[in-house]
C-alpha cells in the first residue's frame, strides 16, 4: 500500500515511526516545511519526504498520481480538511484524517442551535464517494477514532438498549519546566474548547450549549483517578448517532481550571481568532501566533511524564436485560512511548489509530465507499489488531446507577 501522509508534525511522525514497523505499507511524507518531512521520514529508508502546500488540491492530486498512491492520510490540522478531501477524490485515491471539516456556529443562536456541524462539509460530498467507489474513513484518530470504535462494539456485543455514549478524555501529564505546555496542537484545541460543544439526545437531535457546561467528575483508571470533565466540541458527537441508537451522546474533556482560565482569555483577547489582522505592518493570524509562541507538542516528550486516557462510558441494558454501565478505554504512559518510538503518549496515541485502520484497509478486512465513521465499520478486527500493535484496550465494569 502506498501512502500519501500529509502532515509531518508529532502525530504524523508518530505514524510514521509506527507504520515502519508493519511491512504493509509505504509512505510518502509530504509538510510545507521539507526539513520537517525529511525528519519524520527519517524512521525508514523507503520513505521519501516532498514539499507540499496542503491548500494546494492540485498538487496534492498530482502527487497522488505520481506516486501512484492507494491513500491519503491527513495528519494536518482541520483548517486543510477539505483541500485535502477533494483532491484524493479528484486523484481517486482513499482518504483517511483524525478531525474532520470545520464547524461554524450559529450567527444568532450559537449556544443554543447548531450551525455548520463538525463533517457537514465532508457528509454533504458523500454520493460523490460512492460514486467513485472509493472510501473516505474519517475521524480515525483516537478521539474521534478508537472511542467511536468502542461505542461500536458495545452496542454489538455489550448492550441491548444504550442510555447515554460519553466519550471521557483525562490524563495526569506535567511537563516540567514550562508553566503552561499544551501537549497537543494548541490550534486544534482552541477551536475544539471555545466552539459551543455539542450534544445529541434522542427526539430532539443536535443542540449547543455554551463552552465548559455540564462539569462533572470522572474517575480514571490506571491510577489517574478523578479528573474534572467538561463538555467540549468534538466529532464523536457528530458520528455516532449517526449508526448508533442510544438516548444520549457528549464528549466530555479533563481540560482542568487553569487551562480553561488560559483559553478563556485567548478569547477575551481575541487572540483565538484565526483571521488576519494588521500588526505593524504584518498581517498575522493571532491563533498562529499564540500556536508560534508554545512549545511544540512534538518536542515535550522527554519533559513529559503521566499517562494519557481515552475512552467511552456506556450505560444502558445489557444483553442480559440488567443494568450495565462499562467504560472502554485505552491507556498510553508517556515513558513507555518515548522509550518505544520516541514519541510522546498523546500524539503516539492519535497515531497509531489510523496505522492500524490503514492495514485493515489494505487486507480488506474493513472496506467500504463513501463517508464513513469508524463506528461504520466492524470493531472486531480492530481492536485485535491493535492489541498486536502492543497497546491493548480494557474494559471497566462500573456499578449502575439507579435510574
Amino acid at each position: 500500500m502506498r501512502i500519501l501522509l500529509v502532515g509531518a508534525g508529532g502525530v504524523g511522525t508518530a505514524l510514521a515511526r509506527i507504520a515502519a514497523r508493519h511491512p504493509f505499507a509505504d509512505l510518502i511524507i509530504a509538510d510545507y516545511d521539507l526539513a520537517r518531512a525529511r525528519r519524520a521520514a527519517a524512521a525508514k529508508d523507503s520513505y521519501a519526504a516532498v514539499q507540499l502546500d496542503a491548500r494546494d488540491e492540485a498538487a496534492v492530486a498530482g502527487l497522488l498520481t505520481e506516486h501512484r498512491c492507494d491513500a491519503l492520510m491527513n495528519a494536518t490540522d482541520p483548517r486543510f480538511v477539505m483541500p485535502l478531501f477533494r483532491a484524493a477524490l479528484a486523484a481517486g485515491v482513499h482518504y483517511l484524517d483524525m478531525a474532520m471539516s470545520l464547524s461554524h456556529p450559529h450567527l444568532d443562536q450559537p449556544y443554543a442551535v447548531t450551525g455548520v456541524k463538525l463533517g457537514d462539509e465532508q457528509f454533504a460530498m458523500a454520493g460523490d464517494w460512492e460514486q467513485a467507489r472509493k472510501l473516505a474513513l474519517v475521524g480515525i484518530g483516537v478521539e474521534p477514532g478508537l472511542s467511536d470504535i468502542f461505542a461500536r462494539h458495545a452496542a454489538d456485543e455489550l448492550f441491548s438498549e444504550i442510555y447515554q455514549l460519553g466519550v471521557r478524555d483525562g490524563a495526569n501529564l506535567t511537563v516540567e519546566g514550562f508553566d503552561f505546555a499544551p501537549t497537543f496542537s494548541i490550534w486544534t484545541t482552541i477551536e475544539e474548547c471555545l466552539n459551543p460543544p455539542v450534544i445529541w439526545e434522542k427526539g430532539r437531535g443536535w443542540f449547543t450549549t455554551p463552552p465548559f457546561s455540564e462539569p462533572e467528575t470522572f474517575d480514571f483508571p490506571a491510577g489517574i483517578g478523578p479528573v474534572e470533565c467538561v463538555n467540549v466540541e468534538h466529532e464523536e458527537v457528530l458520528l455516532l448517532p449517526r449508526w448508533i441508537d442510544a438516548r444520549r451522546v457528549t464528549f466530555k474533556y479533563g481540560l482542568g481550571e487553569e487551562f480553561i482560565g488560559v483559553l478563556e482569555t485567548l478569547h477575551k483577547l481575541g487572540l483565538d481568532r484565526t483571521d488576519l489582522v494588521d500588526a505593524g505592518g504584518a498581517k498575522v493570524s493571532p491563533r498562529d501566533v499564540v500556536a508560534a509562541c508554545l512549545p511544540d507538542p512534538a518536542t515535550l516528550g522527554d519533559k513529559m511524564s503521566g499517562l494519557t486516557c481515552a475512552g467511552t462510558w456506556v450505560t444502558g441494558i445489557g444483553k442480559d436485560g440488567r443494568p450495565r454501565e462499562v467504560y472502554l478505554y485505552h491507556v498510553v504512559d508517556n515513558a513507555w512511548s518515548m522509550a518505544e518510538y520516541g514519541s510522546q503518549a498523546v500524539v503516539w496515541q492519535t497515531a497509531v489509530n489510523p496505522v492500524v485502520a490503514l492495514e485493515l484497509i489494505d487486507s480488506g478486512a474493513w472496506s467500504g465507499t463513501g463517508v464513513l465513521g469508524p463506528e461504520a465499520l466492524s470493531p472486531q478486527p480492530f481492536l485485535d489488531l491493535l492489541t498486536e500493535y502492543g497497546s491493548p484496550w480494557a474494559l471497566e465494569e462500573r456499578q449502575p446507577a439507579v435510574s
